[in-house]
């Protein structure tokens, strides 16, 4: 990582970001895009080699019960791209199945299959449905006049062939389970009366019946499968869609460009034109948080184009920033009244300035309703003063704090004792609060800015204002990735840009989320111009100096450092104790001198 002039004259160099570092780097890909339109596309091979297996596996299977159950999102695109490509497998059919029903007068025969025109006569479709009756899967009986009359149902035309449905939907309807799972172990499908108390008119057999069956659910739908029926879970196939790609080389990105130009195709869009990939792939990192992971979520590829498309008729970068500016203004009016807060100074948020004991940290907003987050900085204050060295979590004694952010809070506070080592208790109490916070506070993304904060106090060394931080802490001081970065980061940046960049701002972040970023172009031209600042630290010896000025440890054993003022003021306030004893306990310091 490149060292590169802090703005604050007291530290040299510090781990700073250069602007190419806040967003994926597309331009080794430059040459790929502009032949992504002549590639053939067939691309689900490459992306998903575990479904495809399953799927053939599973047409394969002859012996016991012919299920297979994905791991995946179950509304109608993940079914339809399953069907599709059994359908591939499958190949053109060649066998009839069920057959063909007689009626004469009363009596109900049923006759071999020979026509495919025949309702009750099945060719091995793959067929799907998102939510579906009982009366449309199984078909019914009719009684009108004392005639006999049968529908068919959806399993009717998947008879001898394969189908795809929801498992969240069978789970909501047990009894329709049930009756689909006895027709596939019996191999035929009966008929029941339409009124439970009147039995059939007439005895119609039963038609032959076998069916593949593909059950897709997330995770939870799946354990409560598993619950519910463990055996036939133990005996089913299980597979994956995989909702990710994690690129490693330009075969990588090929493969992910070309599924997405395939989702377009699929839905009758024209295909993107080179200059569309990149603007495409940030917005992709900024969904899955990570610049070396790509989205193969064919619902989510099918919103960023379809909102391009309605801007421009095209797919090319032009329509898809204009697609995602109207969508982040259309999602804003939270975000901004909560920023107007700030600026109003009804939240109260230092941009500027030094304050002992008080830190910007950056915190992630979450709505239930609203399609996205966004982040905000957050005051958080320490005060300290002469005690038995207890630590007070004022949002946990309020019982607004999580149990994340409590034991994050304790880790901080075992770090700073370690590094003190004491050999008696620290004579000082401290209160840490994120101030007008008036929910609910979990997670452990505050704990170095609460380390800071409680460092600033402890050793009366006033924080600078300009500098937001985020990351935790481990036992050992090393800094841990966080979520939410480049909501954190734009938040902050927000707030600095509306009261106007003073070429010293920025946010401090740990460097294992780099990987992290990607974001907006107005803090990535910010950057660039030298006007906001982004470091990217390790430990958190790395992010005092940049806060106070001043290092952690001092170089030589007569400098100045924070460790040391802590040291010497809680030696200072020891003495005091002494020498501020009663008289009946003076002797007591003989002993303490010798």
């Amino acid at each position: 990582m490149p060292l590169f002039n802090q703005p604050n004259a007291n530290i040299l160099t510090s781990p700073q970001l250069s602007w190419q570092d806040l967003q994926p780097n597309t331009s080794e890909y430059a040459s790929l895009f502009s032949r992504i339109a002549e590639e053939e596309t067939d691309s689900l091979a490459l992306l998903q080699p575990r479904l495809l297996n399953a799927l053939v596996h599973l047409h394969q299977q002859r012996e016991g019960f012919p299920l297979l159950l994905v791991c995946s999102q179950e509304n109608g695109s993940y079914l339809e791209l399953i069907t599709r490509q059994m359908t591939r497998i499958a190949g053109e059919p060649t066998t009839l199945f069920g057959g063909h029903y007689h009626f004469i007068a009363d009596n109900v025969t049923l006759q071999p299959p020979g026509d495919a025109s025949h309702p009750f006569t099945g060719t091995g479709q793959v067929l799907f449905a998102e939510w579906i009756e009982n009366d449309q899967l199984f078909g019914c009986v009719r009684l009108h006049r004392d005639r006999l009359q049968l529908e068919p149902g959806l399993l009717h035309r998947a008879n001898g062939g394969t189908l795809v449905l929801s498992l969240r939907m069978l789970q909501v309807q047990p009894l329709l389970w049930l009756r689909l799972k006895r027709a596939i172990q019996l191999g035929r499908l009966e008929w029941l009366s339409p009124d439970e108390r009147r039995p059939l008119p007439v005895s119609v057999p039963p038609l032959p019946f076998s069916l593949k069956l593909v059950l897709c659910g997330d995770r939870d739908a799946l354990a409560a499968f598993q619950e519910s029926d463990p055996e036939l879970h133990e005996l089913a196939t299980y597979t994956e869609f995989e909702e990710n790609l994690q690129v490693a080389d330009e075969e990588d990105m090929l493969a992910w460009c070309r599924w997405a130009q395939d989702v377009a195709l699929q839905a009758r869009l024209p295909a993107p034109e080179a200059d569309f990939w990149p603007p495409l792939i940030r917005e992709a990192v900024r969904y899955t948080g990570d610049q070396e992971v790509l989205p193969l979520c064919p619902r989510w590829m099918l919103r960023q184009m379809r909102e391009a498309f309605m801007q421009e008729n095209a797919l090319n970068e032009t329509a898809l920033l204009k697609a995602l500016e109207a969508r982040s203004w259309r999602e804003a009016f939270l975000a901004e009244r909560m920023r107007d807060e700030i600026l109003l100074k009804q939240i109260l948020i230092e941009t500027k300035g030094e304050v002992v004991g008080q830190v910007n940290g950056l915190s992630v907003v979450e709505f239930p309703g609203h399609p996205r987050p966004w982040g905000e900085p957050s005051r958080i204050t320490c005060v300290v003063h002469p005690g038995d060295g207890e630590f007070t979590d004022v949002e946990r004694k309020a019982e607004l704090g999580g149990n994340i952010h409590a034991k994050g809070m304790m880790i901080m506070q075992a770090f700073l004792i370690a590094e003190l080592e004491l050999d008696q208790q620290l004579p000082f109490s401290a209160s840490l609060v994120f101030e007008q916070s008036y929910s609910e506070v979990d997670g452990d993304s505050a704990s170095l800015a609460e380390l800071c904060a409680l460092v600033s106090a402890l050793a009366s060394q006033p924080v600078n204002q300009q500098i937001a931080v985020t990351g935790s802490v481990d036992q050992f001081g090393n800094v841990q990735p966080v979520g939410g970065l480049n909501e954190k980061i734009e938040g902050f940046f927000t707030i600095c840009d509306d009261r106007e960049l003073t070429g010293e701002q920025g946010v401090i972040i740990p460097a294992c989320n780099v990987r992290h970023l990607s974001l907006r172009q107005d803090v990535i031209d910010a950057v660039e111009a030298g006007r906001f600042h982004i470091w990217a630290i390790d430990r958190a010896e790395v992010a005092l100096p940049l806060l106070t000025g001043m290092a952690w440890r001092s170089e030589t054993p007569d400098g100045d450092g924070l460790l040391r003022r802590i040291q010497d003021r809680i030696t200072q306030l020891n003495q005091q104790e002494t020498t501020y004893r009663r008289w009946p306990f003076r002797w007591l310091n003989w002993f303490n001198q010798n």
